[in-house]
């Protein structure tokens, strides 16, 4: 049996054949299936971003696939969905339109509607934002009283159980919800991930729900990580299934899904889990200081007398005429790769460009005006750490 290729995605950037956001027809997909047995559909998306829309993402492009399976032949296919209300926002009404879609279809289909699941191999999105609000120095963070209700679910769990539904040929034309087995708060779920990070114990902070709104609003509309008002409103509903709905999956697959103590006991941290964790929040704010130091750069040498760069420069020979043109250009230089920073816009590039810019001054400065790198609040060897600490921007930003 052969599984669909898991480089089927949303975005070039997952260096994908297809791309959930364009491939809207059938016919785009035909070709892709051949040789395929069962189709796994876990694309979706928390935002909406250009071309990738919830209708399309969730809606139009599983259709375009569904239909592609009918006509080449390919039976079994497993919808994984979102567990949760259809009020509660766009994101889980798309999936759960999206997962209608299959019940026409002459398919084996399982929708499975999974509540919030996380591993501890690795980690991604709204598993890394936990880690690190679990990981805040002396303090856990949480949006008032922190007694929000999650059911979390092991990936490898939930992985095992696909895997047992399809070598049993069970739950076909089926919704099943998976979910782990004991509900937990979120002020207790980000203590046990806390205790696994081996950090010591923190003090509780609430946060009032005004507030904690607005910074998922301010995250759906300025960021692009896991923080926005989708996960805001499925927290403040409860991410766990009705008492009538729990172990649907287990009891199906016949796999048993483990407890997070169970699971967090069974596999330590190590210490690149504490650096990602402690890491998560601090990377933002490296590229917003990095930003703020060239753009401030930039503005200085705009607003600066031209007098005083003149007098400054012509003790080391350096034409007057020549002056200008330099301050400006380098000026500019500093302005455009600081508004780059600020927007993110490929980070290990602009990284790169930026230590080219501190180790192009740097020698040109110390070299012309030696006498600056004894000057007492060090303003050349501040450079020397500028290097490596935007180096560090640019390996920062690849979250995936």
């Amino acid at each position: 049996m052969r599984l669909f290729p898991e480089c089927i995605g949303r975005s070039p950037q997952n260096l994908s054949p297809a791309i959930f956001g364009v491939d809207l027809d059938p016919a785009a997909w035909i070709p892709r299936l051949k040789g395929v047995d069962v189709v796994i559909n876990a694309v979706g998306i928390l935002r909406e971003t250009g071309a990738n829309t919830f209708e399309r993402i969730h809606v139009t492009a599983p259709k375009a696939l569904f239909d592609a399976c009918v006509t080449a032949g390919i039976r079994r296919v497993i919808q994984i969905s979102a567990l949760g209300d259809s009020e509660i926002g766009e994101y889980l009404a798309s999936k759960h339109r999206g997962d209608a879609q299959l019940a026409p279809l002459d398919l084996d289909w399982t929708v499975i509607r999974p509540s919030r699941v996380y591993s501890l191999t690795g980690s991604y999105g709204g598993t890394s934002l936990l880690r690190a609000m679990a990981a805040l120095p002396g303090v856990l963070v949480v949006p008032g009283s922190g007694e929000q209700l999650l059911q979390p679910l092991r990936a490898e769990d939930l992985a095992g159980a696909i895997a047992a539904l399809i070598d049993r040929r069970a739950g076909i034309r089926q919704t099943l919800f998976a979910v782990g087995p004991e509900r937990v708060t979120l002020v207790d779920y980000l203590r046990t991930v806390r205790r696994w990070l081996e950090l010591p114990r923190a003090v509780n902070v609430r946060v009032p729900l005004g507030l904690a709104k607005w910074g998922a609003w301010v995250g759906e509309h300025m960021g692009n990580g896991p923080l926005g008002m989708t996960m805001w409103r499925m927290l403040m509903r409860g991410n766990f299934a009705s008492p009538g709905q729990e172990g649907d999956l287990a009891q199906v697959s016949g796999v048993s899904f483990q407890s997070i103590a169970q699971a967090f006991e069974a596999v330590p941290s190590f210490v690149q889990d504490r650096w990602h964790a402690r890491l998560y929040f601090l990377g933002p704010v490296l590229r917003a200081a990095l930003a703020a130091l060239w753009i401030g750069s930039g503005l200085i040498g705009y607003l600066t007398p031209l007098a005083q760069s003149e007098m400054l420069l012509a003790s080391a020979g350096i034409p007057t005429g020549a002056v200008g043109p330099l301050v400006w250009t380098s000026s500019t230089v500093d302005l455009v790769l600081g508004v780059l920073a600020l927007i993110a816009w490929r980070p290990p590039i602009v990284a790169g460009m930026m230590c080219a810019s501190v180790a192009i001054y740097t020698v040109f400065v110390g070299s012309v005006l030696p006498s600056l790198w004894l000057e007492p609040f060090g303003g050349l060897l501040k450079n020397l750490p500028l290097i490596p600490t935007t180096l560090i921007m640019g390996v920062l930003s690849r979250r995936r």
